[in-house]
Parts: structure tokens; C-alpha cells; sequence
């Protein structure tokens, strides 16, 4: 049996960025697929074969590239896009938020509002995604018609939340998640997510750590997002977030926190030796005022950094090569130094490290032969990238989601020639439609 007899899936004719270190792009790439992973890669000028059986990519004009992990994701937050803009955090959160989710969310809702973020991250390069929110087993199920990676949390808080009205059943329920989905699906793995050290007791921080550690999952958490948030858990514990995390036994390489703002310098030597894992989320940071990360620092230490949007109520999208964008100038006008978080590091954050974060760099991340096959398609063939110099600054600076044109996952095209494969985007955008209609806040 041949190569071509051995092949699902030929992606041919685009510039591969493998975004393997040192490697530079290739022109003429063919990348074959076998079932789930990349079998073979090689170069060929020729059009697109005709081969009886196997399903051809166009990439002509194009760039081939590992698919895009957003490493921080409420999805189903996208139910609440524009509903609470322009509010300092606690006055968002407290007043506006946690009563809308209060109200309005439920298993229908969730499942509706996971789909419309799945029909947007697929049709802007994201492949992966880490969430963490409540009805969560409607988030499993959307996810998993939507045929993306995802690692699914359900959201652990010290009051009344949407599905766990009793808060001292949130781990109880938090473990009858796990349980329930732990074996499901290759592209789903469950998981906790505490809301915060502040709404988190002690209790339940070392308890969801505990869990999480029983059933070998990581855990989420929010870290240090607001100097306020800050300030009520020292004066709560007596320490800063990091020290206090680090006495309850949680700081290790299976815990990823989100944003990690407001650290000094003996917390962020602390995450570096604990192997800590960190998400990036600028957009959401800079529109909710809360302070810019010192993720060049953290990079610097060897912390693993992803990238992520966090939810639509406080982003308000979900692209990341729009947060690819935000996250490189950012750094740049707050350090007034134009040469930092260069379009490399910040294009390695969504993809290798992403991969990181998820615990999963072994198998995506990169495009190499032996990996699993999440892979996107962009198209360079639109006048803002036109002409190209440099590749991984054109994604950075110029491109955005619409240009993606094609989106594979785990060898299954779930994006072709930007039609979609798994979900119907008239129904999802019906469905949401009408529940916003009865969402009043």
C-alpha cells in the first residue's frame, strides 16, 4: 500500500509555518493526513491532485498553519456580547453579570451560547479552546457537535451559581462533571474551574485542587486579576494570591491561571519554580481597566504562556489573531519599547503555547509529522496583506479571523473554503437570536 492509498486528507500548494523553532516557512508545502494526524510532509509546485478518495485542500495564495488555542474562554458568554460594556470590573461583575447568568442561563441557553462561540472561533483559526462556566454538560455537548478540542471546566464559586444554587455542592457537582465525561471523547477533557481566590474558600481552593489531582486534570483559576482583588485577599489571609495559593499546596504545573496581572517579583519567581502555567488575556485586561500583565518577564522565566479572549461580555469577540494584535501593542505603548512581544513570541503564545497550557504540546502546537492534524488554512490573497515580508508579522499585525479559510481538527475538516462542516450557522444564529430578545438587564 502506497502513501496516496494511506491518505485521507492533502492539504497542497500554501507556505507552511510549522512554527517549529529555527524552521523557516516552506513554499510548496503538501501536508498529508491519515485519520487524525499529519503522516507526511514534503514539498510539490503542482495544483491540487486528483486523487480517487482523497480530499484536497486548495492552499495556493495561502499560509498553513498549526490551528490556534484559546487558552481562556467562557464561550458561552457570547449570550451576553455588549450587554455590560464600559463598567469598572466589580460594578460589571457583581451588578450586571453574575445577575444576567443568574437569570438567564440554563442548559438550553448554554448549549445555544457554546455554539455561536464554536461557530465563531472555528471560523476564525481557533481549534482548541480551555472553557470554564456552569451547565457545562450543555457546553460538552456543543462542543462536541462542533467536532473542536476542548478542555471543558465546570466554574467552582462560593455562592449561589447558575445550576448549583447550594454552594456547598459545588464540588460534589464539579465531581460528577468529571466523572461523567472523563472517558468521553479524545477532544474533550473535563476539568474544575475556582472562580477566584476571593469567592473561593480555603476549603474549596484545597478540595477542587485535591479533585482535580485524583483524577490527573488540571485546574483553572482566575489569578490576580484587579489591584482591588488583590489588596481583599491580603487583608482576608494576610498574604498576596500567589504566597496564599502556595501555602494551600496549588501551585504546581497543573494549575493554569488567567490573567495574572498585579504580581511582584518574589510571586512571579514563585510561578517560575512551580511551573505554574499562565493565560494572557489583553483584550479583556485593557477593556475592564485592570492593568497589563508582565508576561515578557514571565516568558523571560521560562512561565508557560497562552493566549486567550476570555468571554464575549468582556472582550467582546473571540478572534484571536485580533488578540494576537492587541496583546503585541500593548506591551509595547506600556513599556514604550517598540522591540518587545515581537510578532514571534506573540504568534508562538496562541499556538505552542496554548498547546502548553493545555498540556498537550507533544501532540499539537506545531506542524510536524507524527502530531495530531489541527491545522488552519489563512488566506493572503486580500489587499491589507498584500505585499508580504514577513509572515509571522502579517498574521500578527495584519490579518484577522475572516481571512481563515479552511479548519481541520484532529483530521476531521470542520472549515472548507470558509463553509462550514459540523454546525448549521443559520440555526445557531436563529436559536441565540431569540434568546437574547428575552435577556434585559
Amino acid at each position: 500500500m502506497n502513501q496516496i492509498d494511506q491518505t485521507d486528507i492533502v492539504i497542497q500548494g500554501g507556505t507552511l509555518l510549522t512554527m517549529c523553532e529555527g524552521q523557516s516557512p516552506l513554499k510548496g508545502a503538501r501536508i498529508s493526513i491519515k485519520c487524525d494526524r499529519i503522516i507526511d510532509i514534503n514539498v510539490s509546485n503542482a495544483g491540487p491532485p486528483a486523487l480517487k478518495g482523497v480530499e484536497t485542500i486548495d492552499a495556493r495564495g495561502a499560509v498553513i498553519m498549526p490551528g490556534l488555542i484559546n487558552a481562556h474562554s467562557h464561550t458561552a458568554m457570547t449570550l451576553f456580547r455588549g450587554l455590560a460594556d464600559d463598567l469598572p470590573l466589580r460594578e460589571w461583575l457583581f451588578d450586571r453579570i453574575f445577575p444576567a447568568e443568574s437569570r438567564y442561563l440554563n442548559d438550553d441557553t448554554v448549549y445555544w451560547g457554546t455554539l455561536l462561540g464554536c461557530l465563531e472561533m472555528i471560523a476564525s483559526g481557533t481549534t482548541g479552546v480551555l472553557d470554564g462556566y456552569f451547565f457545562q454538560d450543555a457546553t460538552v455537548r456543543a462542543f462536541h457537535r462542533s467536532g473542536m478540542r476542548a478542555l471543558i471546566a465546570q466554574g467552582v464559586i462560593d455562592f449561589p451559581a447558575p445550576g448549583v444554587p447550594d454552594p456547598t455542592e459545588n464540588l460534589n457537582v464539579g465531581q460528577a462533571f468529571i466523572e461523567k465525561w472523563l472517558d468521553f471523547s479524545e477532544l474533550i477533557i473535563p476539568g474544575l474551574f475556582c472562580h477566584s481566590p476571593l469567592t473561593c474558600s480555603e476549603k474549596t481552593l484545597t478540595r477542587a485542587a485535591a479533585l482535580s489531582r485524583r483524577y490527573s486534570l488540571p485546574l483553572q483559576i482566575h489569578l490576580s486579576e484587579t489591584a482591588e482583588e488583590v489588596d481583599q485577599v491580603l487583608l482576608r489571609t494576610g498574604r498576596r494570591p500567589v504566597p496564599y495559593l502556595e501555602s494551600l499546596g496549588l501551585l504546581s504545573g497543573d494549575l493554569i491561571a488567567a490573567h495574572a496581572i498585579h504580581l511582584d517579583d518574589e510571586e512571579l519567581a514563585l510561578l517560575s519554580r512551580r511551573g505554574v502555567k499562565v493565560v494572557h488575556v489583553p483584550e479583556s485586561n485593557m477593556k475592564l481597566g485592570s492593568g497589563v500583565a508582565r508576561i515578557e518577564e514571565m516568558l523571560k522565566m521560562g512561565v508557560p504562556v497562552g493566549l486567550g479572549t476570555d468571554g464575549c461580555a468582556s472582550n467582546n469577540n473571540l478572534d484571536l489573531f485580533q488578540e494576537m494584535d492587541s496583546a503585541a501593542k500593548m506591551h509595547k505603548v506600556f513599556s514604550l519599547d517598540p522591540v518587545i512581544m515581537d510578532a514571534w513570541t506573540v504568534l508562538k503564545m496562541a499556538t505552542v503555547g496554548g498547546a502548553k497550557v493545555l498540556g498537550l504540546e507533544k501532540e499539537i502546537g506545531t506542524i510536524e509529522v507524527g502530531k495530531k492534524a489541527d491545522i488552519i488554512v489563512v488566506d493572503l490573497r486580500s489587499p491589507h496583506l498584500v505585499p508580504l515580508y514577513n509572515l509571522p508579522s502579517t498574521l500578527v499585525y495584519a490579518a484577522n479571523g475572516g481571512d481563515v479559510k479552511d479548519v481541520i481538527v484532529n483530521g476531521k475538516i470542520l472549515l472548507k473554503d470558509r463553509i462550514f462542516r459540523t454546525l448549521d450557522p443559520e440555526e445557531i444564529l436563529r436559536r441565540v437570536t431569540a434568546i437574547s430578545r428575552r435577556i434585559t438587564i
